[in-house]
């Protein structure tokens, strides 16, 4: 004779269980996924481009705007944040390691949140620099409410492919990851 264990849990219209504790995304939540790796994978691989595509100075110039870096950490920064950026995109395109790649931009969009709030808070006048540029600009030119909000936006695609991953398709599927 074989006994069933059911669990005394509700779930709710967008997940299912397909063993006991183990949560498993609806259909929709994988497409879903799908298209938030999508846009984070192009937002993140056109900033790495444009950055990775200046001059190392202007890299470096551009991280050193924010006043928080010694030197010789803003030049890595500088210059390895655009390859970061690029390899990230890369990795969500193809939806390997997902969620590693997806809790990892949510930390970079929690570093240029941050950043960019440090800025504002101190009265520094900069360009982000997160699309390229970067550096001084004049008080009345700054858009720090929108790059805080923008990057919030981001924040939030990157906490969505955390929580379901891998989307479809995905390497992450196929290897059984």
């Amino acid at each position: 004779m074989r006994t069933v264990v059911v669990e005394a849990h509700e779930t709710s219209e967008n997940e299912e269980r397909d063993e006991p504790g183990r949560l498993v995304a609806r259909p929709w939540t994988q497409w879903a996924t799908l298209v938030a790796r999508l846009v984070l994978a192009g937002v993140l691989f056109w900033a790495g481009w444009v950055k990775f595509r200046e001059p190392p100075a202007l890299q470096r110039q551009a991280v050193e705007a924010y006043e928080l870096l010694p030197d010789g950490l803003a030049g890595a920064v500088g210059y390895g944040l655009p390859v970061l950026e690029m390899v990230l995109a890369l990795l969500l395109v193809v939806g390997f390691a997902t969620r590693f790649s997806a809790v990892i931009s949510a930390l970079l969009m929690a570093v240029f949140i941050a950043g960019i709030a440090s800025v504002w808070a101190r009265g520094l006048s900069i360009d982000c620099g997160c699309f390229g540029g970067g550096g001084a600009v004049a008080a009345g030119e700054t858009k720090y409410p929108q790059e805080i909000l923008r990057d919030l936006g981001y924040l939030a695609l990157a906490l969505w492919i955390a929580v379901f991953p891998p989307g479809r398709p995905a390497l992450d599927r196929r290897l059984g990851l």
